[in-house]
């Protein structure tokens, strides 16, 4: 394990007993600001290791998902197994779990039984529906919780089935708001020196984000549909077509910039005409609208629209491949590009730190380790076993 700098959270323990996504990146967050994270995983590795693209044999994205960690592989189905996590757990200020509840308890490693030998432990349990309800027992990935709540039926355009989403987006908005209720348990803890239950579901993460629907519904009964690329009522606000077959997003959300945009256009009596002069008259012709911005984007190059539109203050973006933000030079200053070393593969572009702190930001320290490869470290350098416990370990196939 690279040496550990100085970070906001280092002195931490966490104990991982995660697998695929949302927990894994909530406990990844702490590692980039410098939490000493120990993950656990079965002797066939986390699933997540079988996810997204893989080269010679290496999963991509666990490089990063997994970066800053020491991986163990024990096999908690074993008595030995779990008597070893619950040793990490009694030196440990976090355990992070995303198991369908219930399943830690009949291990014997719930959050009563952990406590006990260690009162101030802070427990970070990510479920499909939470620890308790009439759902807490259904498994439930990030796609289906987004579908429970009401927010897949909002994705897409508005003359086709619900979209997906191409990316884990519950999953990591999940990672954020655990990680955000695990420091909130630890202000607390400093002041009672106790440590609690933070109980994160996806299903909740994805219902947060129903936040404008959800009093008017009571009280207007609108059940919201899908638009597509638009900005409800507000418009010009939505994709444009160039001439070069990209797309441009334009956003003229007030009447000052819908100005501005008018005059780049050169339609600068479009600020003035009572038909377009307001944002309620605008989200009153959207078709309208979005028709005559696209007349004028579709006889332009996108780097021309983009230019024309950010000389004017025009929120402006062209749609982004992967391959235009490796060309981006403010990816690049940002450090949101970074090329770290890889203990097979050589080095890694991964996604730089989020957030920027000013006086103690977080590092990128190495990418994530190949399965298993910290065990005797960690059971030798946390627990203190010797060499022959932990090669009798070994032989019984409770560690790997």
């Amino acid at each position: 394990m690279t040496e550990r700098k100085t970070g906001p959270l280092s002195g931490y323990r966490v104990i991982e007993l995660c697998s695929t996504i949302a927990g894994p990146v909530c406990a990844r967050l702490m590692a980039d600001f410098g939490a000493e994270v120990i993950k656990v995983e079965p002797p066939e590795g986390d699933a997540a290791r079988n996810m997204g693209l893989q080269d010679h044999g290496e999963s991509l994205y666990c490089a990063s998902m997994l970066r800053n960690k020491q991986t163990v592989c024990i096999d908690m189905k074993t008595g030995e197994g779990k008597e070893l996590v619950r040793e990490l757990a009694r030196s440990a200020d976090f355990l992070i779990e995303n198991f369908r509840p219930g399943t830690l308890e009949r291990l014997g490693l719930g959050y009563e039984a952990l406590s006990r030998d260690n009162p101030g432990l802070i427990m970070v349990r990510i479920s499909g529906y939470g620890q308790d309800g009439p759902y807490s027992h259904l498994p439930g990935y990030g796609a289906i919780c987004e579908a429970v709540a009401g927010v897949r039926h909002l994705t897409g355009d508005p003359d086709r089935p619900p979209a997906r989403v191409a990316l884990a987006t519950t999953d990591y908005l999940t990672a954020v708001y655990a990680a955000f209720g695990a420091m909130l348990a630890l202000e607390q803890r400093h002041r009672s020196g106790k440590g609690q239950v933070v109980d994160a579901a996806l299903y909740e993460t994805a219902f947060s984000m129903m936040e404008s629907y959800v009093p008017a519904y009571p009280r207007l009964g609108v059940v919201p549909k899908r638009q597509g690329p638009r900005l409800m009522n507000t418009a010009p606000n939505s994709l444009y077509r160039s001439r070069d077959d990209s797309y441009v997003l334009i956003a003229a959300n007030n009447d000052a910039i819908f100005g501005r945009l008018a005059a780049a256009m050169g339609h600068a009596d479009w600020a003035t005409d009572e038909r377009y002069a307001t944002q309620i008259e605008r989200g009153k012709r959207v078709d309208e609208m979005d028709a005559m911005v696209e007349a004028w984007t579709s006889q332009r190059d996108a780097a021309e629209i983009v230019a024309r539109m950010q000389e004017a203050g025009v929120p402006v973006a062209k749609v982004y491949t992967i391959a235009d933000i490796f060309a981006d030079p403010h990816f690049a200053a940002r450090g949101m590009l970074a090329k770290v070393p890889h203990p097979r593969l050589g080095e890694v572009v991964l996604p730089g730190i989020v957030p920027r702190l000013s006086d103690t930001p977080g590092e990128i320290r190495e990418a994530g380790h190949l399965l298993g490869a910290d065990t005797d470290a960690v059971l030798a350098e946390t627990l203190g076993l010797g060499e022959e416990r932990i090669a009798a370990l070994r032989q019984a196939g409770v560690i790997r």
